[in-house]
């Protein structure tokens, strides 16, 4: 089962870093492989965000995931519900002496023939855990 987990520390104080991770428009921002991102409705839990991912070839797979989670400010979680493969993943947010802790989690439980698509899962796992890089960036700036 691919897993990628990341923690970093983010010069901003922990409302603005939940506020920034949990608005679908900022998502293309600092995660380059999102064509488009926008939450269907309120942000709450068992709401659905679109979203389109580049796919292999250069097409565009459709990914909307269900938020599964969202106590502000310390938690906001989902579940991919459509496209190839079905990954869940989560963020915790702590204040840390005037900044917040980020903690990201991603996981995805491939069976059957889908099992070959383990290293290229993987491989977008661990992009998106060194894209909150470019997240802290655009955070501290």
């Amino acid at each position: 089962m691919p897993t990628a987990s990341r923690t970093i520390r983010i010069a901003a104080p922990i409302e603005s870093v939940f506020a920034f991770f949990t608005d679908p428009a900022n998502d293309p921002k600092w995660r380059s492989g999102i064509i488009e991102m926008r939450a269907n409705g309120e942000s709450a839990v068992g709401a659905t965000v679109h979203q389109v991912i580049a796919g292999p070839g250069g097409r565009s797979i459709d990914a909307d995931i269900r938020i599964t989670e969202r106590s502000a400010p310390t938690r906001y979680a989902f579940a991919t519900i459509s496209g190839p493969v079905r990954p869940i993943g989560g963020y915790t947010f702590a204040p840390d002496e005037g900044g917040t802790t980020v903690e990201f989690v991603l996981s995805a439980e491939l069976s059957g023939v889908k099992k070959l698509l383990s290293g290229p899962v993987q491989k977008s796992m661990t992009a998106e855990m060194a894209a909150l890089d470019k997240a802290k960036a655009l955070l501290e700036r």
